[in-house]
């Protein structure tokens, strides 16, 4: 996993392209209410997410695998005075001393999980660190196929984290034997009209249809409890851009 992060290179910019992203954290802090004991999240980013839990009183311990990422969760968790903590270990092999009443993934993250093993080993891990009877809610796009059939090419114009103008060339690619998207950008940076910076990035994301999803799930003991359509917690349809997936770990 740890050569499909390029996108994460800029802890700083990606605080600033999610600054509007809010109701996942919302809906996640509602089922942190009802949690008793300690809450672990997994690619936790810059925070984003642990950090409001913390502020509601809650234990809760961030796990990345990003150093960049992971520094700048602390930095944010000090300046605000929260009591968080932060582990920097691959999802994948996790080891931690806890043993969570929940354990989440939000952003996405479930699809950095590439291969078949990938996943299995990520909730094997999940598993180890739960609580029978835990919750374990993600999310993950929602294969729709007429989305993915085709190659997709698109610009973006923006403005960064430090007021500069860029243009973004993105390229999709979609590969049905593998189930995973090639996502390619190169960046352009302006000052005063001129490319001052060029940047290349790339990452892959593996797409998981529903019912793999829950027979995947069901042979790591978890029950699939609730899947919505996204953070909102409308019905989960074919055309429903995200799978949120509430799941619970068995007794035995």
């Amino acid at each position: 996993m740890q050569d499909n992060l390029e996108k994460y290179a800029d802890p700083k910019q990606y605080d600033y392209l999610h600054r509007v992203v809010l109701q996942d954290v919302e809906t996640i802090k509602e089922y942190a209410s009802h949690c008793h004991g300690p809450i672990l999240e997994l690619a936790c980013g810059t925070g984003r997410a642990t950090i409001p839990l913390a502020k509601q009183g809650h234990t809760v311990i961030g796990v990345d695998l990003h150093a960049g990422m992971l520094e700048r969760a602390k930095e944010k968790a000090t300046r605000e005075r929260v009591d968080a903590s932060f582990y920097q270990q691959d999802c994948t092999m996790l080891n931690l001393p806890v043993q969570a009443s929940m354990v989440f993934m939000i952003g996405n993250s479930f699809q950095h999980f590439l291969t078949n093993k990938d996943q299995d080993h990520l909730l094997a891990g999940v598993k180890n660190h739960l609580k029978p009877g835990g919750l374990f809610i993600f999310d993950t796009r929602n294969p729709v196929l007429q989305d993915l059939a085709v190659p997709d090419r698109y610009e973006v114009r923006d403005t960064n984290v430090y007021s500069q103008e860029i243009l973004e060339k993105h390229e999709e690619m979609y590969d049905h034997a593998t189930q995973i998207l090639t996502c390619e950008t190169i960046r352009f940076v302006y000052e005063q009209d001129e490319v001052v910076k060029e940047e290349k990035d790339r990452i892959k994301l593996r797409y998981t249809y529903p019912l793999e999803l829950e027979r995947l799930l069901s042979q790591h003991n978890f029950q699939m409890v609730e899947c919505y359509g996204d953070w909102m917690k409308r019905e989960f349809t074919a055309q429903s851009p995200q799978m949120i997936v509430v799941c619970k770990l068995g007794e035995s």
